[in-house]
């Protein structure tokens, strides 16, 4: 028996037994084991096996018996744009819309950092020292690419982000660098840089990004963003490495649905727990935990330091790095590990905590391999009823290792991507609390070197559900179009 099909039944067994599912108005996730469910047993899923991908033939995913899949933009080899742009690597976050003549139009993350140059055109980069961005492509649902060119540049770090439903996508840089902040943990000087970084950005699907920041959302490590739109908030997550991090929310001063475009000006708050001031939510948690909770104001979202140009800032990159969070501990707010995807959907927006669920942290900070002893988390944030809620914690590395990027289905299944250092697969949690296999990375480079660790990122079904785009995020990036019978293994 093979090491993937061994931890796949101890996944079975343990997926079922060990993590927390939810009740209520969270898409039908029940509140009791599946396991227990009036004697059912975990509906059977296919086993995963190897498929070409039929760019070239080669074998880079396992997958379901009858899924099929293409590759395309992979930068083992280098790529150009419509715009002559050499297209970047760490292929991360990405929203998908509906693009002319029924393809589908995908706005994608580049989470490239350091103080080097912006690729695409300089004379359109926020800071042209800067090499982060998106990219768009249009692809049939087949992954065919049709066009393609540059839509942000001049950004960093650009980690994921999320789709909003007046058409745009909303970019999150992860890093507080800037001319005014001192090096971050590569050491590299940030004196070369030209702007403040550590915002979010709007990118329309159809265009090019306006390169200005919604500076009133915030300046930290941004991972991804989901919009209420009933309640007009767009709710944050903040992926900081070695503290604590945050779940926020940003109201804009204007309607989004009635201006089209995310306005700058609005107010950031950040998310509490009533009546238990500076909750550890990264700990390990009881079973079905439920907290109703409360937010609290972030009075200086958008600090700026001061700094000589040309010179070192003196303010050190840390302090940067928690100027916001601290604002909302001093109140009491809760703390997280890692927080990373998130995505809204009917009045509930989820999210994963990367490291959650294992021995609580004795400091907020700095812990040298990353905030959190778990193997993550899947938290649901219930917009109208303020209460939030475990929906599932892993208990060990061979069931969830590392959930990061999250998206759901047409049919209210949540898809998972991990990121950890071992097989990396992209997961289905069922609204019965099922958590199974969709895709596993089976990647080599063409020299033949091992490249299964590489991480999924950018999950995302194209608008008709009947193809999942997702990303490889690494040096060599590429994007897969996979489509099938979802409904038939439960997605």
């Amino acid at each position: 028996m093979s090491d993937v099909n061994r931890r796949g039944l101890l996944r079975g067994a343990a997926a079922v037994a060990g993590g927390a599912v939810l009740g209520g108005p969270f898409l039908g996730f029940a509140a009791r084991d599946a396991a227990g469910a009036a004697g059912r047993r975990p509906r059977p899923r296919p086993a995963l096996e190897p498929v070409p991908d039929l760019r070239d033939g080669k074998v880079r995913l396992w997958l379901p018996d009858g899924f099929r899949y293409r590759s395309f933009h992979d930068t083992e080899f280098p790529v150009t744009l419509d715009d002559g742009t050499a297209l970047p690597g760490r292929h991360d976050g990405m929203g998908a819309f509906p693009g002319p003549g029924g393809t589908v139009r995908l706005v994608r993350n580049h989470e490239i950092g350091g103080p080097i140059p912006a690729f695409g055109d300089p004379a359109e980069a926020y800071d042209p020292m800067a090499p982060g961005g998106t990219t768009t492509v249009e692809v049939t649902r087949f992954g065919e690419v049709r066009r393609s060119w540059t839509s942000l540049n001049g950004t960093m770090m650009n980690c994921s982000g999320g789709r909003m439903p007046w058409g745009s996508w909303i970019t999150c840089e992860e890093t507080v660098n800037g001319p005014d902040v001192g090096p971050d943990y590569t050491g590299a000087p940030n004196v070369s840089l030209t702007k403040r970084h550590g915002f979010v950005f709007e990118v329309p699907a159809d265009g090019r990004g306006d390169r200005r920041p919604v500076t009133a959302a915030g300046r930290f490590c941004h991972e991804s963003v989901a919009y209420d739109p009933r309640g007009g908030h767009l709710y944050l997550t903040e992926d900081n490495f070695g503290y604590a991090s945050g779940f926020y929310r940003y109201t804009p001063p204007k309607d989004p649905m009635r201006v089209g475009r995310l306005a700058d000006g609005g107010r950031l708050q950040m998310l509490a727990v009533r009546g238990r001031p500076n909750r550890n939510l990264a700990a390990a948690q009881r079973r079905h935990a439920t907290y109703p909770v409360e937010w609290v104001d972030v009075d200086d979202p958008a600090p700026s330091f001061p700094y000589t140009p040309g010179q070192p800032a003196p303010t050190p990159n840390d302090t940067a790095l928690t100027h916001v969070a601290r604002q909302g501990w001093e109140q009491g707010a809760a703390y997280f590990s890692r927080l990373e995807g998130a995505v809204y959907d009917d009045g509930v927006v989820y999210f994963t905590a990367t490291q959650g669920g294992g021995p609580a942290e004795t400091s907020v900070g700095p812990i040298a391999d990353g905030y959190g002893n778990g193997h993550g988390q899947v938290w649901a944030y219930d917009c109208r009823a303020r209460v939030l809620r475990l929906v599932y914690e892993s208990p060990g590395p061979d069931v969830l290792d590392f959930p990061d990027n999250v998206t759901t289905s047409p049919r209210g299944t949540l898809v998972v991507c991990e990121d950890n250092t071992s097989d990396n697969f992209i997961r289905g949690l069922t609204p019965r609390g099922e958590l199974f296999d969709i895709a596993l990375n089976r990647l080599t480079s063409s020299t033949g070197a091992d490249r299964s660790n590489d991480e999924f990122a950018g999950s995302t079904f194209s608008p008709d559900g009947h193809t999942l785009f997702v990303n490889i995020q690494a040096s060599r990036g590429m994007t897969f179009a996979i489509w099938g019978d979802w409904a038939r293994i439960g997605v």
